[in-house]
């Protein structure tokens, strides 16, 4: 059956569990699951509470005004979810595609509740791999002189197409504050062999140094790169034994296993944001 998912983000104060619950059992909801946490250095508490619409007696557009009162009573921040809304999800991929068919294999199994209409690349070597899922492809090259009007295209094939959620998949192209200002949510990947081996053939010189461990980072992009609030990162041992070819592989998986994490996490809305950092409730 559809559930709701509130996720709410206040002042801490006495009785607000209470309270979120109590709203929900007034109109006879039953809570299926309940998760919260407090910051105190941040002094707030943050909630996620989903609940069974099966003889829930507010209809759903009911819903916000009902809960609005409250809301306002404790000063949150809040949204409203409903598990059978479908996102829709566009993939941003350069010339590696680990990332973009681990995605599009797992909506396909269904271990993805969204839809992927769309794929942006600034090349055009993955349009096969579009084609072959019946996926439309755009291909957008991205210049410094033309790196405005890419954009501004962008922007649009994300309004056509309704998207609510921007994977980059493997995107090496660094977004603009404007573009993120006006686009969905966007969340990025990369091995976590940054900041010490930034830019090119990191895993050269991750294997130079006599590395232990590498893994990957996945978060929400923001316009100071690649420091956005941190959704999901996983590890895996490397040995003096590993190649560098070694070093990539187990890299990649890492990648496609992190990133299929946090944009999971994201589509069951268990993600809630503060201070450029985040609760998950996984």
């Amino acid at each position: 059956m559809p559930s709701a998912t509130l996720l709410v983000s206040c002042p801490d104060q006495k009785g607000l569990v209470a309270k979120l619950s109590s709203f929900i059992y007034s109109y006879g909801g039953n809570i299926i699951h309940a998760d919260h946490h407090t910051d105190p250095e941040a002094g707030l508490f943050l909630s996620r509470i989903e609940w069974d619409l099966q003889g829930f007696q507010l209809e759903r557009g009911e819903i916000v005004p009902a809960f609005s009162g409250i809301a306002r009573g404790i000063q949150a921040n809040w949204e409203l979810h409903f598990s059978d809304t479908r996102r829709r999800i566009a993939l941003w991929a350069s010339k590696q595609s680990h990332c973009l068919l681990d995605l599009i294999w797992r909506q396909r199994a269904g271990e993805l509740p969204a839809e992927i209409p769309l794929i942006i690349s600034n090349h055009p070597d993955l349009e096969s791999v579009a084609r072959s899922f019946g996926i439309d492809y755009y291909y957008i090259p991205v210049s410094p002189e033309g790196k405005a009007a890419a954009e501004a295209r962008q922007l649009a094939l994300l309004q056509e197409y309704r998207i609510d959620l921007v994977v980059l998949a493997k995107y090496m192209q660094v977004l603009s504050g404007s573009l993120l200002r006006q686009a969905p949510p966007v969340i990025n990947i990369h091995h976590s062999t940054l900041p010490a081996f930034a830019g090119a053939n990191p895993y050269h010189r991750a294997h130079q140094r006599g590395v232990k461990i590498i893994g990957a980072t996945a978060h929400y992009a923001t316009e100071d790169l690649d420091e956005g609030p941190i959704i999901e990162q996983d590890v895996v041992r490397v040995s003096h034994r590993d190649t560098v070819a070694d070093l990539v592989r187990k890299g990649r998986d890492m990648e496609r296993l992190v990133l299929a994490r946090a944009v999971r996490y994201h589509l069951e809305n268990r993600v809630l944001v503060y201070h450029n950092k985040t609760v998950v409730f996984a």
